[in-house]
């Protein structure tokens, strides 16, 4: 169905095709168009959270039409037609007043609503929840839009921990391998957090001034940790120093809200439910993913992404790369536990761990995806 989400698409649609059928029309002030409306066909259609007068809604209903209202009290709009950016869920945000961003900015007030909405079991009453599945399926519809353009196909995911400080030399390691993995054509995704994530879109952002990455995370270092102030300004002034940058997603969520999502990410698809962020996630990674040192969560990951591998749930199987030896064969022994998994199956060959930058880059030119039996 054709997708028609501001007034001037509509007019040149109804223009064009002197119809209005099988098409969705979002967030649209009907109000200018109501006489041509009432005069073209219209079946098929769906019309969401559209400005439109109750004898127009009657209208379009008795001629085969379906309308869906706006949720009342939201912060969030359930139907949107674009992924966010930074500016937009920083919004409120005032410079140098670290706490505006819980009271203040869109990011926060929309965690804020999301706690306010959920009992201690998780339960959420039924008007909020369904406004939050209509939300994470634009955002779905949003992300497959992004993700068709030939620049985002190469999609490669950085894993790893948010607890990762920007002074750690992991975070500089991981920021170098996402701009050059960049320089080399690949779309690169997060969490869209802190710790690795930021390191990865940051990575991604300067991927045209790779020489400049160990200045810029010295920089960030006057603020280790999300939790420290100067964590937004440090990055901000990354930002006013570097206005344009390289492409690149992140995908947090409002389950895990207490951790902001990082600045860098130039397009950011954030979540009420992590359990569809966390498959979708790896499921984008078409041509690989890559595992930094992390925590549960990462190796949560690890295993969703060895599923998806071992059944090829997505015809197809693709590389997973380890990056620090020490870490994977030794603190946390995964790698070793996944070779014994992965036996003789096709994605057996599409299995490394490494420690240097240019060993995961020539491991994922030299193992693209590869289409198999589910």
């Amino acid at each position: 169905m054709v997708e028609i989400e501001d007034a001037g698409q509509l007019r040149r649609y109804i223009d064009q095709h002197q119809q209005v059928t099988d098409v969705v029309v979002q967030g649209v002030n009907l109000a200018p168009f109501a006489d041509e409306l009432r005069s073209v066909p219209v079946h098929g259609s769906v019309f969401l959270a559209c400005g439109v007068g109750k004898d127009l809604i009657a209208d379009l209903l008795d001629r085969g039409a379906l309308a869906f209202p706006s949720l009342p009290d939201l912060p969030y709009l359930p139907y949107r037609p674009r992924l966010y950016t930074p500016k937009e869920l920083m919004e409120g945000y005032v410079r140098g007043t670290p706490e505006s961003f819980e009271t203040k900015s869109l990011d926060g007030r929309i965690y804020a609503h999301y706690k306010s909405h959920r009992d201690r079991r998780g339960k959420v009453p039924v008007l909020e929840a369904l406004g939050q599945r209509m939300h994470d399926h634009a955002i779905d519809d949003a992300l497959a839009d992004l993700l068709a353009e030939e620049a985002h196909q190469r999609v490669v995911a950085v894993m790893g921990g948010h607890a990762m400080k920007r002074s750690d030399p992991e975070f500089l390691a991981v920021a170098r391998l996402a701009a050059t993995l960049t320089q080399r054509g690949y779309f690169l995704v997060s969490g869209g957090g802190p710790g690795a994530m930021e390191a990865t879109n940051l990575g991604a952002y300067l991927a045209q001034h790779l020489d400049a990455l160990p200045e810029v995370v010295n920089h960030l270092s006057v603020a280790p940790g999300y939790r420290d102030d100067g964590w937004f300004e440090s990055a901000f002034e990354i930002l006013e120093q570097y206005p344009t940058g390289s492409a690149s997603l992140g995908v947090p969520t409002w389950f895990y809200g207490h951790e902001p999502s990082n600045l860098f990410a130039t397009h950011l698809a954030k979540y009420f439910s992590n359990s569809l962020r966390e498959d979708g996630l790896i499921a984008m990674a078409s041509h690989g993913v890559i595992y930094a040192p992390g925590s549960a969560g990462t190796l949560q990951e690890v295993f969703m992404d060895a599923a998806q591998n071992h059944y090829a749930t997505t015809g197809e199987v693709s590389p997973m790369v380890f990056l620090g030896r020490s870490f994977w064969l030794e603190k946390l022994p995964a790698y070793s536990l996944l070779r014994r998994l992965a036996g003789e199956r096709a994605y057996a060959e599409m299995l490394t761990v490494v420690d240097d930058v240019e060993e995961v880059v020539a491991f994922l030119e030299e193992h693209p995806p590869v289409r198999t039996t589910p």
